[in-house]
């Protein structure tokens, strides 16, 4: 199998014991990385150092990158590409768990189709238990129905993908875009030509935060939605009337009580 690096990005607000399970599932994969690229966005809390320490002491291929102030997401991932020393660079969140068989069935799948420089995959949700989904999340597979597909929403779930790192390059990088940091790169890897697609399997088992559902609600989510909306019509990936249409479904569940809103994403947006 081909070599491949894992990038995290770690802030001071993240949970030290969650933190220790993803790195953990990632040390239990059938396949191992031979680097690890965790970019500490800023000054950590001690727990969190003492994870970190932890891990860095008993593997070599833990490679850190410390800024002293937060940046954002899109930033410090704009630095981690950079750093990892590979082509293939697998994607992961410091809260999630991946399934011991992840990377080996992402690695298999470019191994037999080259042609794909970003490869995702589906999620199950859980709350408490890692072993009690709540529910999963279907996305488009084939290229086609991800380009349909996202005009309206994400195709791809962030801690699940694998990519290469001369698309991501090639195609401007992460770069700072509050709560967009991923669509945004995948609409302009799509404009620069790239082929991407997702897996059936499940993958990832992703931690439902309790707060999920509140932070995607309100005017300043509104906002960064509105401009985001604005680039994709500047790109020309949707038309004059998917933006309006795209601008008044979003605004109506941004503004509605938080417990409405979290009816609408488990019942019409998991699938």
């Amino acid at each position: 199998m081909e070599k491949f690096s894992v990038l995290m990005s770690v802030y001071k607000n993240e949970k030290a014991e969650y933190l220790d399970k993803a790195i953990e599932s990632i040390l239990n994969q059938t396949i191992l990385p031979d680097e690890i690229v965790i970019v500490k966005d800023g000054i950590l809390t001690s727990d969190l150092e003492c994870v970190l320490s932890k891990y860095a002491s008993q593997y070599s291929f833990f490679k850190f990158l410390e800024f002293s102030k937060n940046r954002g997401l899109g930033l410090a991932l704009r630095d981690g590409i950079l750093a990892c020393s590979n082509e293939l660079i697998a994607r992961m969140d410091t809260d999630d768990i991946a399934k011991p068989e992840r990377f080996e069935k992402q690695l298999e799948y470019l191994r037999t189709h080259p042609e794909i420089s970003l490869l995702g995959s589906c999620i199950e949700e859980f709350s408490n238990d890692v072993y009690k989904s709540d529910s999963v999340t279907i996305l488009p597979l084939k290229y086609d129905e991800i380009v349909k597909f996202a005009k309206k929403r994400n195709p791809f779930r962030h801690m699940t993908v694998i990519f290469k790192r001369s698309a991501v390059v090639n195609s401007g990088n992460y770069r700072d875009f509050l709560w967009f940091e991923d669509y945004d790169l995948w609409m302009r890897m799509m404009k620069t030509g790239y082929r991407m697609e997702n897996l059936r399997d499940v993958l990832v088992s992703v931690r439902a935060a309790d707060d999920m559902f509140s932070r995607r609600g309100g005017y300043k989510y509104f906002k960064q939605e509105y401009k985001f909306q604005k680039y994709l019509l500047e790109l020309k990936i949707i038309n004059t009337m998917e933006f309006y249409f795209n601008i008044i479904v979003r605004g109506t569940v941004r503004f509605i009580p938080n417990i409405f809103r979290a009816k609408v994403y488990r019942n019409f947006l998991r699938n």
